[in-house]
């Protein structure tokens, strides 16, 4: 069987995410073919389309959310995710026993005594008349039922496992600044979501696991669980195996991938591209080794910034007084410093947009400003 050495799959996920050349291809495509975008800060998914996309245009995006043809909902590992909302209706119903099951290992205690069907009609009683509420206030309206409990657990147990709901614009929209306010999934889409498969049945699945190669791949099973937080998956993957080929890793793992998958050289040169907080690229693996040092692993679920030079986590960068400052972790080349300086200017422009707001030149720190 193949190996596959770090470097060939760290040419793989970048090619799979956008990452090793911009695509030329309508947003909706871009995040459908992503697997969604981890979105619980709101401003992200703009900056990690900006480094996959020629020619990005927030207002694209922004027209998505307001149209429904993408939704921002909890979804892959309990995370609010920008999803199209085709995928939010066929995958809501394989989440919801994984979406249940990491709240109550938040609040076991507050739901003793609390019997969850119940909750949930209560919650969808108070979510009927499509009145946009937040969390907190459902959690109260759900509260005079279950005091002991306390409207925080309430509020997420409903919002965030019991109900498919979505978070309504304009949060999520380029530069908007607002709370979550959700209705129901099915209310704001004007469809229903997509029922359970009959039991010993799985075709949700088995679509999760083509859709995560063709985004992630090469892959364990292992990281495919620890992108999605879904259990159960060993038997879509058999069901689907003999459409898959099989390669190693260098510890002896074996990876699954779709055939015809992008599978670029080792020796491919990746540019610099500078990724958003809790990008999937990172997170959408359980061996993150791939692509970030084991040393700056936390800097993935810190909400860390990232820039990668030659593919790999080399530097973090936040914008501050005005400027895209970089702070690298390592020694970089000049010819490195160059090429982050350079693609920092191209980030800096696009965060300065219409709107008369004006970016210093990029700082680059241990190196000055450039």
């Amino acid at each position: 069987m193949t190996v596959l050495d770090a470097r060939a799959l760290n040419r793989a996920t970048l090619a799979r995410q956008l990452l090793l050349d911009r695509a030329d291809v309508p947003v909706h495509d871009a995040v459908a073919h992503l697997c969604g975008m981890q979105a619980q800060e709101p401003q992200e998914p703009f900056v990690g389309l900006w480094s996959r996309l020629r020619a990005f245009d927030p207002a694209a995006l922004d027209d998505l959310v307001t149209g429904r043809h993408v939704v921002r909902t909890h979804l892959m590992r309990r995370t609010v995710h920008l999803v199209t909302a085709d995928d939010a209706l066929a995958w809501r119903a394989r989440h919801a026993a994984m979406l249940r099951q990491r709240v109550l290992g938040v609040y076991r205690r507050e739901f003793e005594g609390v019997d969850l069907d119940e909750l949930a009609a209560a919650a969808r009683a108070v979510l009927a008349d499509d009145e946009p509420r937040t969390m907190p206030e459902v959690g109260r309206a759900v509260a005079v039922r279950w005091p002991a409990a306390g409207p925080r657990a309430l509020g997420e147990m409903a919002i965030a496992a019991l109900l498919p709901t979505v978070q309504l614009p304009p949060r999520g929209l380029w530069r908007a600044k607002a709370g979550a306010r959700v209705v129901l999934l099915e209310s704001w889409l004007g469809r229903e979501i997509d029922p359970p498969a009959p039991d010993g049945a799985d075709p949700v699945g088995e679509e999760l696991v083509l859709r995560y190669l063709a985004a992630f791949g090469p892959a364990t099973v292992a990281d495919l669980r620890g992108w999605c937080g879904l259990t159960g998956l060993p038997g879509a993957v058999a069901g689907i195996r003999e459409r898959l080929v099989a390669f190693r890793d260098e510890q002896g793992r074996e990876l699954l991938d779709l055939p015809d998958a992008p599978r670029p050289d080792a020796d491919v040169p990746a540019p610099v591209r500078f990724l958003p907080a809790f990008d999937n690229a990172i997170l959408g693996y359980h061996d993150r080794g791939r692509i970030i040092d084991h040393a700056h692993r936390g800097l993935s679920v810190a909400g860390a910034r990232v820039v990668l030079v030659d593919g790999r986590v080399a530097a973090t960068w936040t914008v501050d007084a005005g400027a895209v400052v970089v702070t690298p972790l390592r020694e970089l080349s000049r010819a490195e410093r160059d090429a982050v300086v350079e693609e920092g200017r191209g980030l800096a422009l696009f965060l300065s947009g219409d709107d008369g707001v004006e970016f210093r030149p990029v700082v680059l720190l241990g190196s000055g400003s450039i």
